[in-house]
């Protein structure tokens, strides 16, 4: 039987003044993520129309160590150095169907 991971799509719109810096700061969380226990994919989509809005798509092995994702220190820097910068912020935790 073919096991379900935990899918995590975040939508992330900047405001234009501050695309270049937010951009730098998600680029910062890349390669940490991407180390972390449970994590199968973490990648970083940036709108080809829009630069201003990012996406990322992540793929867990299960919510329990995403969770532990989510209170990472560098998370939480991220999110102090940019709370004024971002304009909307959209997460979406959803379950990959099995067939």
């Amino acid at each position: 039987m073919k096991k379900s991971f935990l899918t995590i799509v975040a939508r992330i719109t900047v405001k234009e003044e501050h695309t270049e810096f937010v951009k730098s700061e998600l680029l910062k969380l890349l390669d940490v993520t991407r180390a972390e226990e449970g994590n199968i994919s973490y990648d970083l989509q940036q709108d080809n129309e829009n630069p201003n809005f990012f996406l990322f798509y992540e793929k867990w092995v299960n919510r329990e160590l995403w969770q532990k994702h989510m209170n990472n220190k560098y998370l939480a820097h991220y999110l102090k150095v940019t709370e004024d910068k971002v304009e909307k912020f959209i997460l979406n935790e959803m379950t990959e169907i099995v067939n």
